[in-house]
């Protein structure tokens, strides 16, 4: 049976090992197992869609500078053992911890163990499909022991945030009414505003929020470029502010030779004038001597 006619006629029972053999992998249809019936996997509409690609890519940059873990993509599942049944899910993101005591495997096509964090992109298709994600799962994910539980899409109101205590999920607190931080996660935040503004990380690296984990090599060679241009404007500003130095003083030297040639032009005509007065006395002297 495809999995197009199981889910036509989801009384028919389909065990575990069928959808492991016939179904997990088919290209056709995506789906989930829930204790013996097939469940569809349907797409969120676009924004949603947005809304889930900028928090992966954000996510993504945090694990690169914090590679504390591994997340999964849109079709690796992995297998719930809960009290009253048996599940097999498919997280839209699947977060596994270096720690987890179950790796995840480079040639794993199924998680063996129980993610650290689940996200889903939430399909509002159908209420029973809203109701999958925001009541079926996350009381399955919290039974099976998922430590943070995060709900995207891309209107507020179905948008929640859970952190597991005690067995049960509670709403992370939203610290200024805005900010989500993960406790499994140390220092990944984000603000829930932003998953539908989508800044840029060019815009992220500056924020206080986000500027431990987005681009922050980038970030610290802007901040040393910026100090570089800074001394060099610095230095520029004490070469032009000595240049100015060097041509006022250029300048009083050449009006202190201006002053001293104009005093030895007033001394050479005042000796002038002095011999002159002196050739004039003994002109007279010579005259009186005559008369006598």
């Amino acid at each position: 049976m495809s999995a197009l006619a199981a889910l036509k006629n989801p009384i028919e029972h389909i065990t575990e090992q069928q959808y492991w053999e016939q179904y997990y992998n088919d290209s056709e249809i995506h789906s989930e197992w829930n204790n013996g019936c097939l469940e569809e996997k349907t797409v969120s509409d676009f924004i949603t869609y947005l809304v889930y690609k900028w928090f992966q890519k954000t996510l993504d940059q945090y694990l690169t500078v914090n590679p504390i873990a591994e997340f999964t993509g849109l079709e690796m599942g992995f297998r719930l053992q809960l009290a009253n049944k048996v599940t097999i899910r498919k997280p839209d993101l699947g977060i596994v911890l270096n720690h987890n005591p179950v790796k995840l495997l480079p040639t794993d096509r199924s998680y063996n163990g129980i993610f650290d964090i689940c996200i889903e992109a939430l399909s509002d298709s159908s209420s029973a499909e809203v109701k999958r994600d925001t009541i079926v799962k996350k009381a399955e994910y919290a039974d099976a022991g998922v430590q943070e539980y995060y709900i995207l899409y891309g209107l507020n109101f179905q948008m929640e945030f859970y952190r597991l205590n005690k067995g049960l999920y509670i709403p992370i607190e939203r610290i200024d009414g805005d900010i989500i931080q993960s406790t499994v996660l140390p220092g990944f935040q984000f603000r829930i505003s932003d998953l539908h503004k989508r800044p840029s990380f060019e815009t992220m690296m500056d924020d206080p929020v986000y500027q431990a984990f987005i681009l922050p090599d980038y970030r610290q060679e802007k901040i040393a470029r910026k100090y570089a241009e800074q001394r060099a404007q610095k230095a520029e500003q004490l070469v032009e502010a000595e240049t100015k130095r060097a041509d006022r003083a250029e300048q009083q030297i050449l009006i202190a030779a201006q002053q001293v040639e104009k005093a030895e032009q007033l001394a050479k005509t005042e000796a002038q004038r002095v011999e002159q007065v002196e050739a004039e006395i003994a002109r007279l002297k010579a005259l009186l001597a005559e008369t006598k």
